[in-house]
C-alpha cells in the first residue's frame, strides 16, 4: 500500500525547509506555529524557565511535521538559552552594581526581539536574532 515515491497513503510528505536567502523566495510551512513557538518564550514572566520550556515542547511536537517550524524552534532556542546566560550573568554583575541597569535593559531587548520575530513568523519569514549563541544546529 505504498505510492510510487515509497511514501504509505496516509501520509502526507514533509516539505523541505530552505532558507528564504538561498531559495530566493518565503519558506512555507505553518506560519502560525512558527510564531506561537516564537511569543511561547514570554511565558518567562509566569513561568520560570517558561522562555526555554515552552517552544521547546513545541518545537519537539512540531519538528518532524514542519521544517519552517523546525528552523524557528532552533532558532528560539538558541536565542532564549543565550538569554538566560546573560540574564545570569547579570545577576552575578549585580555585585557590583552595574547588573542593576543591565537586566532591565536584557529584558526589554529580550520581549522586543521576540515579537519581532513573532511578527516576521507570522509572514513567513525566518528571523535571526542578533547576540544568539548556537547551541542547537
Amino acid at each position: 500500500m505504498s505510492t510510487e515515491n515509497n511514501q504509505p497513503e496516509n501520509e502526507t510528505p514533509i516539505e523541505t525547509y530552505v532558507a528564504p536567502e538561498a531559495s530566493g523566495g518565503t519558506p512555507t510551512g505553518d506560519n502560525t506555529m512558527a510564531m506561537l513557538c516564537h511569543l511561547l518564550s514570554l511565558t518567562q514572566f509566569i513561568i520560570p524557565i517558561g522562555n526555554i520550556v515552552g517552544p521547546l515542547i513545541l518545537w519537539l511536537v512540531k519538528k518532524d511535521q514542519d521544517a519552517f517550524v523546525d528552523a524557528t524552534g532552533k532558532e528560539v532556542l538558541n536565542f532564549q538559552i543565550s538569554m538566560t546566560i546573560y540574564a545570569l550573568v547579570c545577576l552575578l554583575l549585580m555585585l557590583v552594581f552595574i547588573g542593576i541597569i543591565l537586566l532591565p535593559i536584557l529584558m526589554i531587548v529580550n520581549v522586543v526581539f521576540t515579537i519581532v520575530a513573532g511578527i516576521k513568523a507570522n509572514d513567513g519569514e525566518l528571523y535571526k536574532y542578533p547576540f544568539t549563541i548556537q547551541f542547537i544546529k
